[in-house]
């Protein structure tokens, strides 16, 4: 594999991996983010950035955090979700537990674990790179993880934070607003939460039933 000198290469090279052992991957497409997400596992398999708020998931039984693959799987938070998360094949994760995805095998999205809305950032890992590079603090939530690990101790690899008040219904960045959780549990805490209010127009008076 000849390596580039593109943002996807400048990310890989800030990485902190692997997270689990050495894999070849193949996603069985010649081409596109998933072919990418497959070369960059086998070179890396998983990876955490950015003092660990940003975290791209291993593919394989053993290692550590979340397996990529069953991590997909409807039964580990997606059912929660009641079909709006079924369409996105993610790869990673914020501190936050937002997810970046691929979308019909040709789009990179940010996921929203509140409101399953899907952000669209480009059509491969290299755009994505890209993205996070161009504010690491705004996009991979950088500054906000060392800040919060170095008062309250590293995050496990399978653990996210949650916020006490949801995002979306007015809660804060102050560390006191958040709680850490299994990364899967994260999201199906949010699941049902997203499907409340993703067809919900702005500004719509809220009333949460958080099951």
């Amino acid at each position: 594999m000849t390596h580039g000198t593109g943002a996807l290469e400048q990310l890989l090279d800030r990485g902190r991996g692997p997270m689990g052992p050495s894999i070849e991957l193949d996603f069985g497409v010649p081409a596109g983010p998933l072919a990418e997400l497959g070369r960059t596992l086998s070179r890396i398999n998983g990876f955490f950035l950015f003092d660990a708020g940003v975290q791209v998931f291993r593919a394989g039984d053993d290692g550590l955090g979340p397996d990529l693959l069953a991590w997909n799987d409807g039964e580990t938070w997606k059912d929660t979700y009641d079909g709006l998360a079924d369409d996105v094949f993610c790869f990673g994760q914020d501190i936050f537990g937002t997810q970046f995805a691929v979308v019909g095998g040709e789009e990179v999205v940010r996921f929203n674990p509140e409101t399953a809305e899907t952000t669209a950032i480009g059509p491969g890992l290299d755009a994505w790179a890209q993205w996070l590079l161009d504010d690491p603090d705004v996009n991979g939530a950088a500054s906000f993880a060392h800040a919060f690990q170095k008062q309250h101790g590293a995050l496990d690899p399978n653990e996210r934070l949650v916020p006490r008040q949801f995002f979306v219904t007015g809660g804060g960045y102050g560390f006191d607003n958040f709680a850490v959780h299994d990364a899967a549990t994260a999201m199906r805490i949010r699941g049902p939460l997203a499907q409340q209010i993703h067809d919900l127009p702005d500004g719509t008076r809220l009333r949460i039933d958080v099951r």
